[in-house]
């Protein structure tokens, strides 16, 4: 297998709250046995999961593959609350140099049991975590071994179907940040970044707050959504708006049909987010999700604009990306890494809104989910949204900002 070298998911590496989550629950009976096989099973299938990460003599970093790895896995006997065993598991630290890129906790209950996936942003995105909690259902359900699946992440630009490189003027704003990052002559160095990260995350503290729509009330919303001609997920993106007094929403967008070389069910990041900026004073749901639905469509029908973030990682020093954070947030002293933090990340001002839908999903192994998003600290406020067997669940992170 080729070395898989970390370029688009360089973002991820040293960046605060890059982890996110998925809690499925299954009504079949709890075997211990049979959900370690189960795990052990998904390992086998994808190599990321037996993989730390790792650096070359040139100081590229790539996923090392682990023959003896495990997936670090807990069982407990009772939930205090999602939101406090979620913190205490992932926020604690994460040393993806030396510990795998999944987590797993069981909870036992009466009749049946709820599975947690902690993932790290570097293993994949939430479509790929989706996809391997159902491999986990149908395994343990209906005995449905997981398929192998080899490793192909985003490697250049070449790697699409679709042209999609910088416009010119962001070509010359990269450009000209990547020369003065290296005439500064800067390393990150990653134990730096991780007493950075604690201390941010002990004086940045995330809230969680879970709400669940029935099927009826679904039902209900989509009927509405047909009539105005809008998706579900316009819908949302206006309401949000609405809700928090903004014209501007980030959105995160499957693009696996874009990438030529992913497989069907591997893991990985196959994803890019864009703005849906709507400059309209209107107050009405409805109609601000049809404006919401032509701004979308319009980015969507350009690969330009809808791969923009992730060009613009593929262009940029790795070293610049991992100094963005830390530079804006924390004490590096790096004009070039807080220059890209500030102006192309957001991490200066902290006040975006973002959504991230995976949509809706009819499942016979897995009775309900929630979706946790990662909470970039560029946001103050993020949605997770899945919709299972006709329930969405919204889990909504809330940024408490220290000044």
């Amino acid at each position: 297998m080729d070395r898989q070298y970390i370029i688009t998911e360089r973002a991820h590496l040293m960046c605060p709250h890059m982890h996110f989550g998925i809690m499925i629950s299954i009504n079949e009976k709890y075997d211990l046995e049979c959900v370690k096989e189960t795990i052990r099973s998904l390992s086998n299938a994808h190599s990321l999961l037996k993989s730390v990460i790792a650096g070359d003599d040139s100081e590229r970093l790539y996923y090392s593959f682990q023959e003896q790895s495990e997936i670090p896995f807990m069982e407990k006997s009772t939930i205090a609350t999602l939101q406090e065993d979620y913190r205490n598991i992932s926020e604690l630290g994460w040393d993806v140099f030396h510990e795998g890129l999944l987590k797993v906790v069981a909870y036992p209950k009466a009749e049946g049991f709820d599975l947690l996936f902690i993932a790290h942003h570097l293993l994949c995105d939430g479509r790929g975590l989706w996809e391997l909690a159902q491999s986990f259902a149908n395994f343990y359900v209906k005995g449905q071994q997981p398929v192998s699946k080899e490793v192909c992440t985003i490697q250049s630009l070449k790697d699409f179907t679709v042209k999609c490189d910088l416009p010119w003027i962001s070509r010359f704003v990269v450009n000209s940040a990547n020369k003065k990052w290296i005439k500064e002559a800067h390393t990150v160095d990653y134990s730096q970044y991780q007493i950075f990260e604690k201390d941010y995350i002990k004086q940045n503290p995330i809230t969680m707050h879970i709400e669940t729509k029935g099927s009826t009330d679904v039902e209900r919303i989509l009927i509405s959504c047909h009539e105005n001609q809008v998706s579900m997920n316009d819908y949302l993106i206006a309401d949000m708006m609405l809700e928090n007094h903004t014209n501007k929403v980030l959105i995160a967008a499957d693009i696996r049909k874009y990438v030529s070389v992913y497989q069907k069910g591997s893991l990985g990041n196959y994803s890019t987010a864009f703005s849906v900026v709507c400059n309209t004073k209107e107050t009405d749901v409805w109609r601000l999700a049809q404006y919401v639905t032509k701004v979308v469509k319009q980015c969507m029908q350009s690969p330009q604009k809808l791969m923009l973030v992730l060009a613009c990682y593929l262009r940029m020093c790795p070293g610049l990306i991992d100094a963005a954070a830390i530079s804006t947030l924390g004490a590096y002293p790096s004009k070039a890494g807080n220059f890209v933090g500030s102006n192309m990340f957001g991490y200066k001002n902290q006040d975006g809104c973002s959504i991230t839908n995976l949509g809706r999903y009819k499942s016979d192994t897995i009775e309900k989910a929630v979706f946790i998003p990662p909470s970039s600290p560029a946001n103050r406020k993020t949605l997770g949204i899945v919709t299972v067997n006709g329930k969405m669940s919204v889990c909504t992170m809330y940024h408490v900002f220290h000044r």
